[in-house]
């Protein structure tokens, strides 16, 4: 239970910094996509070298997942195209909705009821990808 409830500080502190920042905010997501604002590339580029840096971090320092395993990093550079159809398909979902995966929660905890949908649609989704998963490219 004591693990259950850091995941669920972590969540609710991620979903506070979300509304504050506006990340959540329809309009900010529309602007980003019209190139009207820097606010959301913005905040997009320093979660790019925030993720860089720790990255670098847990290499370094031979960091353990919550198993006790060592976490290690495969190379995928010779993948890139499924890395830029996903993109894609991530991007066109991210602009018809206004939300990306991480705030659609903190979206229909603020009240936006209009997101059970789209996390049923991102639930399905999933599940169809498991599905398919050993016949589609990889």
């Amino acid at each position: 239970m004591a693990r259950m409830f850091k995941f669920f500080s972590i969540g609710l502190l991620f979903g506070i910094i979300a509304v504050k920042s506006e990340i959540i905010s329809w309009f900010r997501i529309y602007e980003m996509f019209r190139f009207e604002s820097f606010h959301m590339y913005g905040v997009i580029g320093s979660a790019v070298v925030l993720g860089v840096i720790l990255i670098q971090y847990i290499k370094r320092s031979n960091m353990t997942d919550y198993q006790g395993e060592p976490i290690s990093f495969q190379d995928k550079a010779k993948t890139y195209k499924r890395y830029i159809f996903g993109g894609i398909i991530f991007g066109l979902g991210w602009a018809l909705t206004g939300a990306c995966p991480g705030p659609m929660f903190t979206l229909l905890g603020s009240g936006f009821s209009v997101f059970i949908v789209i996390i049923a649609s991102a639930v399905a989704g999933t599940f169809a990808y498991g599905m398919l998963r050993k016949v589609l490219p990889h």
